[in-house]
């Protein structure tokens, strides 16, 4: 582990490799575990405020989901998530015609109906951030679904930070990115 201001990193963002690989997943990540994606309060805000234009990219499955628990549930913990169908896929989940799984808020993003992306909890995966008071824990989540990813990274010689770099500029910033890839320049 080392700091980056007030992050604790994990080595393994640095020393593992990883690149998604859709075609062999199928967006598994999206479907299976016990969990939506985590959220932050304004994330949750966010999606309370787009769902009537995300509504239409969605399966009618989801939109089901969303209408009977909400655009975000709070666990038991308090922890905030995105809602699941049935205990299983995310309600904001879509496939494709090849039967694999993709975002559609990010669907809406990228057809221009929205601005924001994602939740950056899914954004950053395989990285996953941990708050506390005075600090954040930066880690990297190993999932036995992703092993394709893995391969896939080890052969294109991806870093998983430099993998999800936008992702982490996104919550931390430019400069935070900027110390993180000096540090990976010195430890490699």
């Amino acid at each position: 582990m080392f700091q980056l201001g007030k992050t604790i990193v994990s080595e393994a963002i640095i020393e593992k490799d990883f690149v998604c690989n859709l075609s062999a997943c199928k967006g598994a990540c999206c479907i299976d575990g016990d969990a939506g994606a985590p959220l932050d309060a304004q994330e949750a805000q966010i999606l309370e405020t787009i769902y009537p234009k995300l509504k239409p990219f969605l399966r009618q499955e989801g939109i089901d989901a969303i209408e009977k628990q909400g655009t975000h549930i709070t666990t038991d913990f308090g922890d905030l998530e995105t809602p699941l169908i049935n205990g299983a896929d995310c309600a904001y989940v879509i496939f494709d015609d090849k039967k694999t799984a993709l975002c559609g808020i990010e669907e809406a993003y990228n057809q221009g109906e929205i601005e924001w992306k994602k939740p950056v909890s899914c954004h950053l995966y395989p990285i996953r951030v941990k708050d506390y008071s005075e600090f954040s824990a930066v880690n990297y989540d190993k999932w036995e679904i992703c092993d394709d990813a893995c391969t896939l990274g080890k052969e294109l010689q991806v870093p998983v930070y430099k993998f999800v770099k936008e992702a982490l500029i996104r919550k931390f910033g430019e400069d935070w990115y900027t110390e993180l890839e000096n540090v990976a320049e010195n430890y490699r």
